[in-house]
């Protein structure tokens, strides 16, 4: 495969383990979430009390290079940023929590308790009105599927939109908020849906982008995403060293390769004018994944931005109506 390639070998910052990177246009500031333990576990619900102390969120204020650093003994798994600049939401192993600090205040436990032990929540994001869509993890012998859930603030209610996925990931909209993308990780497949943003709820189901069939490594997976202003997806890529830009039609006309990564987690576009676009990547360790591959991939863990001015501009993610 032959497109336009930019190469990024050094990044923003040295950190350990980190995912889902979300843009604060308020404060001038990136939050993305650390994974403390490089072989994070599947599940940290699981782990000892010692391995529950894990997660860390950080904030770096791109203007001052200042970061800060809040700890958490709940394992959050993304982050949104709540309405008017309010702070933070986010999404836990196990629900939908506002954050203050160091602590966490639960909105909504929505998975039942047979599920509870062996599913988790993973990605999410806020559709144009304030809902809060997460998508899950299926438990590892397969028994308890995937699915995708809707909390509306509004209401305090939840909705499960659609079910049968591996690893429920990166997730977005359209600039017409007409269609979601969401990603189903391990079949390497994003789908695309109608989305009715009146009722926030989806329909016709269709694989927008099989990743496999265009050519990338079946043990490569497609993980975070966001969209740029031209309605395109970038598709960061566990375990393949790249973000890949797909037009409309699924294709890939762009690529940004991290020669010094193995494993992408996630990107968002941000800076004053949205053309910087911050990437998050995962130790090689991350989900008993190849540690010996860690020192060929000394940067995988850290945080990069590109400077795309000229080229590219991306849309602004939408907050949590809370």
């Amino acid at each position: 495969m032959s497109v336009p390639t930019i190469q990024v070998n050094e990044p923003i910052l040295r950190t350990a383990c980190t995912l889902g990177p979300l843009w604060d246009p308020y404060r001038s500031t990136l939050h993305f979430v650390d994974i403390l333990k490089k072989q994070a576990c599947t599940f940290p619900e699981r782990a000892s009390r010692d391995e529950l102390i894990q997660t860390q969120v950080l904030h770096f204020n791109t203007i001052t290079r200042q970061l800060t650093v809040d700890q958490f003994t709940e394992p959050v798994t993304c982050l949104v940023l709540r309405r008017g600049g309010a702070g933070l939401a986010c999404a836990t192993a196990q629900g939908i929590a506002l954050l203050n600090g160091s602590s966490v205040s639960y909105l909504k436990k929505p998975l039942p308790a047979s599920e509870a032990p062996f599913t988790r929540f993973n990605d999410g994001a806020c559709d144009k009105r304030g809902r809060f869509l997460v998508g899950t993890v299926q438990s590892p012998d397969g028994r308890v599927p995937g699915k995708l859930y809707s909390f509306d603030p509004s209401t305090g209610s939840h909705t499960i939109l659609d079910t049968g996925f591996t690893d429920g990931n990166g997730l977005g909209w359209s600039a017409d908020d007409k269609t979601l993308y969401f990603t189903n990780s391990l079949v390497n497949h994003i789908y695309a849906y109608d989305y009715n943003v009146s009722t926030g709820t989806v329909s016709n189901r269709r694989t927008f982008i099989d990743a496999c069939a265009l050519g990338y490594p079946s043990n490569t997976y497609c993980d975070g995403l966001c969209i740029d202003t031209e309605g395109c997806i970038w598709s960061a890529r566990w375990g393949n060293s790249r973000i890949t830009r797909h037009k409309k039609n699924g294709t890939v006309d762009f690529e940004i390769v991290f020669p010094k990564v193995y494993t992408v987690t996630s990107c968002c576009f941000g800076g004053p004018n949205l053309d910087q676009l911050y990437v998050t990547t995962a130790h090689c360790g991350a989900n008993n994944g190849p540690a010996h591959k860690q020192a060929q991939f000394p940067y995988s863990g850290d945080l990069f931005v590109v400077d795309l001015r000229g080229r590219f501009k991306g849309l602004p993610r939408y907050e949590f109506a809370y």
